[in-house]
């Protein structure tokens, strides 16, 4: 075991509001064991980027980890070559060219149908009513499950992050993800021969092209559809919430200052939808004056990198004239997110600029105040707002 030091926390607490806790262990313990997590976590950028490219020692297999006991063993907790060949395997789906040919365009008729519904109702949970279900429309697309519920694929999605994030072993939690995993098996199952007969850029048909075996296919589908839904959801919901309570900033974009991909670089360094990703140690490494033994559970947590005040100046505040080339929102090594070209283009390119268009004076709803929870997987909860019609 570690002999980094001991370091508790409140795990309501930290749910609620992961930063503060996070600001005092980059400062008095940048890497601490967590009890409550049961692991070691590294909190500074710098210590995170250099770690997390050496998978020899920080790996990412790790065979009784609840993604692999809960998903199936898919490429991200995979390392080397074998973490390669599905890599590239999937490429083809998740390419900028793809993105670009492919799926922008669909995104953006998924984003006109919902405001359409929107424009004239003046009033509405932009959580529900927008980045939900234009999350969920992008990756039914993506992921080749056209036959499903956009509600489907949420819950789907939300069942299985709270699984993989169940650290204190919840059994309705875990519950509740095996339901959800069944239930995308079962989808599969009914899409196999529609994209055999006719095959397509999403990537149940791209993974079945490649010759991949069936379960390892599986297993990728649910790693899309566990990270592509709930991560563009929030990242949509939470920067309209930023630019609304940031009107300074939101002037900045509406004027052309600014790009919406800075809007998104931003909001994603400053609230990272994806604050955590967890390695088992493989051999036994040491890093200022930290001994980390084999089987070690590690936690790199990429909310507390993207505050780290020795890359960020006042890194608390909304800013999008910010220099963010230091911020690691989609991870810094060899398993950098292979759906981050997708996830700019849905937010940056379709979801915030076509909102912002379309609702005229979209503003807050003060008589119900926006919910924000948790520290893995970080996002808004509600969003109720108002425009004129």
């Amino acid at each position: 075991m570690s002999n980094a030091p001991v370091v508790d926390i409140d795990m309501a607490a930290f749910w609620q509001d992961p930063y503060p806790v996070l600001k005092k262990l980059r400062a008095e313990a940048p890497i601490a064991h967590v009890p409550q997590l049961g692991g070691v976590v590294f909190t500074r950028r710098d210590d995170i980027s250099v770690c997390e490219k050496q998978i020899e020692y920080f790996s990412s297999h790790q065979p009784q980890g609840l993604m692999n006991v809960l998903m199936g063993h898919n490429l991200m907790r995979k390392d080397g070559e074998a973490h390669q060949a599905e890599r590239n395997a999937l490429f083809p789906a998740v390419s900028p060219k793809t993105v670009k040919t492919v799926w922008t365009g669909q995104f953006q008729g998924f984003a006109d149908a919902i405001l359409d519904e929107l424009v004239p109702q003046g009033a509405a949970d932009l959580v529900k009513a927008y980045a939900l279900p234009l999350s969920g429309e992008a990756l039914k697309a993506i992921t080749g499950l056209t036959q499903i519920g956009y509600e489907d694929m949420d819950a789907w999605s939300q069942a299985m992050i709270d699984g993989i994030a169940n650290y204190i072993g919840d059994p309705e939690v875990e519950k509740r993800c095996h339901a959800a995993t069944a239930a995308i098996d079962a989808a599969i199952d009914e899409q196999v021969p529609v994209l055999k007969k006719k095959p397509d850029h999403s990537v149940l048909s791209v993974l079945m092209q490649s010759g991949m075996a069936m379960e390892s296919v599986r297993a990728n589908v649910k790693l899309s559809i566990s990270g592509g839904q709930n991560e563009p959801r929030d990242a949509i919901a939470g920067t309209i919430w930023a630019l609304l309570t940031h009107p300074d900033q939101l002037e900045l974009v509406l004027s052309g200052k600014v790009s919406w991909r800075q809007v998104f670089e931003e909001y994603a360094r400053w609230i990272s939808p994806i604050g955590m990703s967890p390695r088992r140690m493989a051999k036994r490494y040491e890093v200022h004056g930290i001994t980390l033994e084999p089987d070690d559970k590690v936690f790199f947590m990429f909310g507390s990198a993207n505050r780290d005040e020795a890359h960020f100046e006042r890194p608390e505040e909304f800013d999008l004239t910010r220099n963010v080339t230091g911020s690691v929102p989609f991870g810094a090594g060899p398993h950098f997110c292979a759906g981050a070209f997708a996830s700019r283009a849905l937010v940056a390119e379709v979801a915030l600029p076509s909102i912002f268009a379309r609702l005229k004076k979209l503003r807050l709803d003060p008589a119900e105040p926006v919910r924000i929870g948790g520290w893995a997987f970080r996002g808004i909860l509600n969003l109720p707002c108002s425009w004129d019609t």
